[in-house]
């Protein structure tokens, strides 16, 4: 039985992920050449066959001069030949004529199945690495920058392989074509087309590096404006809100200008390369001419070798030629590998590689002297928290903004890792526990949730396949999402836009507490989920979660500490540290902390 198409993409990711390893491991800053050509390391022999299809498919180019010498030959000197030899010339070349069109549909068809499978296998690690990266890395470049590589740099190494594939490999092909029967008629003209190979070689060291900085300046620049187009989309509402249009005009022209000026330079040192390379073949043609017409002069050959040698020198210019233009997109293609390459390198990595899979996961947490730094901060967010949570307990984080709150939820579900201290998960060190299993057993609500554009449905059963109608239904009513689906003209089947832009944010919120309630978790994570929710809504929600919370272990932020009164206990933050701890009733006999808060 053959494999799915995922378990096929899935497997491909993986096995381009090592090519790109193994060549980091060889050097440092792999070369893209040699990245490259892993990359095609299955379908050499589909490239081979494309080269020889290539071969007999432009034997036509490569006959025609030899056709012609025999023909002008013929005419030259009737003496020496018979006029069988006029009509056999024209069987040869149309028969040679004839055959390019099954030869070339070939050639393509090797070139396209080889180039296909490279891009498909580089988007998926590429979507691959993305997933496994960590937030920090992805906190640090911007969704645009991404979009920028999987889409534009892709692409670019693309185009790179056709063009290796359908003119680099091509033009040598020719040119050891022509260099072979030139060398079999006369090995003094082969000599003079040998000479052309050095001055192509010196024509691209002298403009190959700045060439290269050019394009990466350029690809840099695009990265940057691709970010800044992103955050301006996102950010239109508020820059309408507040009449701030020309502010984030002025931003991304910023941003245009500067590719302007890099393009033009680039535009530039490419047509000063082309021209120079142009006036220095077509010098050797020149003297191509002249040396061949010397030599029938003097009757080392006879006139109609002159246009054989011409048309075959050429050709060699042609190629050599081709090589040269294309070179330019040769160092984009590479800038572009080096891209990608920046991504599915990358250390920075999911923070747990743990392998333990318990079956069951039953919620018992344990903070010892846990410490936090994010990357780049001048000061710990976190400072020496120990805590002990039950299994099935209700525990509530409250405090002032940047006190720690969320940080500790992004510690329990293993987005960061605390620089000093431990922390256990039912026993287990967090370090040693396979998080994909762990964080099956999670639900989380957070204040500003994501949806994709789907149907209602498919975001409340987001990665759940087969969940029974009553479930969902079941979901729905207790996160108070009734009303909304009666009211919309298809029901749960009804789109929400690209990140829930058809619905409110109430909306939006009840269908992330739905998709929590759907999956019947272990663990409840709560960061201000109730926060975009009016009074009656909330209510309902409220006694929802708590049906939903009932043996479950449960963290909650929230700043409206009403919501929390019936928790098992409330832990206050302060500067990333627990100043009190107790239930609700408890603190306000305290007057401390919690009771400053509360009053507030």
């Amino acid at each position: 039985m053959g494999k799915t198409n995922a378990a096929a993409a899935a497997e491909l990711s993986l096995d381009y992920s090592k090519r790109f390893e193994q060549e980091s491991e060889i050097g440092q800053n792999p070369k893209p050449l040699r990245l490259l050509l892993s990359l095609y390391r299955d379908h050499w022999s589909k490239i081979i066959l494309s080269a020889v299809y290539y071969a007999i498919k432009s034997a036509p180019v490569f006959v025609l001069p030899i056709i012609t010498a025999n023909i002008i030959n013929i005419i030259s000197y009737p003496d020496r030949h018979a006029m069988s030899e006029f009509w056999l010339n024209l069987i040869i070349i149309v028969a040679v004529i004839a055959q390019n069109i099954p030869t070339h549909t070939l050639h393509i068809s090797y070139i396209s199945k080889a180039v296909r499978h490279v891009e498909a296998g580089l988007r998926s690690t590429l979507v691959r690495k993305l997933q496994q990266l960590s937030l920090s890395y992805h906190g640090d470049l911007s969704g645009g920058k991404l979009q920028a590589k999987v889409l534009r740099d892709v692409e670019a190494i693309d185009f790179l392989s056709r063009q290796m594939m359908m003119q680099i490999i091509p033009a040598f092909i020719n040119l050891f074509i022509i260099i072979g029967i030139t060398l079999y008629h006369s090995w003094i003209v082969a000599l003079f087309f040998v000479l052309m190979g050095p001055a192509a070689i010196m024509l691209v060291r002298v403009f190959q590096t700045r060439m290269s900085k050019r394009n990466r300046e350029v690809r840099r620049n695009i990265e940057e404006m691709s970010g800044k187009v992103s955050e301006t989309v996102e950010m239109i509402p508020v820059t309408r809100a507040h009449g701030l249009e020309d502010v984030e005009i002025r931003k991304v022209d910023g941003a245009l200008q500067d590719i302007r000026q890099r393009g033009h330079q680039l535009d530039v040192l490419e047509a000063y390369f082309g021209s120079t390379s142009w006036v220095s073949f077509q010098l050797f043609q020149v003297g191509c001419l002249f040396f061949t017409g010397y030599l029938a002069y003097r009757g080392y050959m006879e006139i109609g070798d002159i246009v054989m040698y011409q048309g075959f020198f050429g050709m060699m210019v042609g190629s050599v030629n081709a090589i040269l233009n294309v070179y330019p997109n040769l160092v984009k293609g590479f800038e572009s590998l080096h891209s990608v390459s920046e991504i599915v390198m990358s250390p920075e990595t999911e923070e747990y590689k743990g392998r333990v899979k318990p079956d069951v996961i039953r919620g018992e947490y344990k903070f010892e002297g846990v410490a936090f730094q994010y990357k780049n901060a001048d000061r710990h967010v976190l400072e020496d928290l120990t805590l002990h949570v039950r299994a099935g307990e209700k525990i509530a984080f409250v405090g002032e903004s940047g006190s720690g709150k969320s940080t500790i939820l992004n510690l329990i579900i293993g987005f960061y890792r605390p620089q000093k201290g431990k922390v256990w998960i039912d026993g287990i060190p967090m370090d040693e526990l396979a998080m994909k299993r762990y964080r099956q057993s999670l639900a989380i609500v957070l204040q500003n949730n994501i949806l994709f554009s789907g149907t209602i449905r498919e975001n409340i059963t987001y990665g759940l396949p087969n969940i029974p109608e009553e479930r969902i239904k079941q979901a729905v009513w207790m996160a108070n999402l009734q009303d909304v689906i009666d009211s919309l003209p298809q029901g749960l089947d009804t789109k929400v836009g690209e990140h829930g832009g058809r619905l409110s944010g109430g909306q939006r919120q009840r269908i992330a507490i739905a998709r929590a309630l759907v999956r019947d978790p272990r663990i409840i994570i709560l960061d201000e989920a109730t926060s975009a929710l009016d009074n009656i809504s909330e209510k309902h929600v409220q006694q929802a979660m708590e049906q939903l919370m009932e043996g479950r272990t449960t963290f909650i932020v929230a700043h409206r500490l009403s919501t929390i009164r019936n928790v098992d206990r409330i832990v206050v933050m302060k500067k990333g540290r627990i100043i009190e701890m107790g239930t609700y009733d408890e603190l306000l006999e305290k007057r401390g902390e919690f009771y400053k808060l509360k009053n507030l």
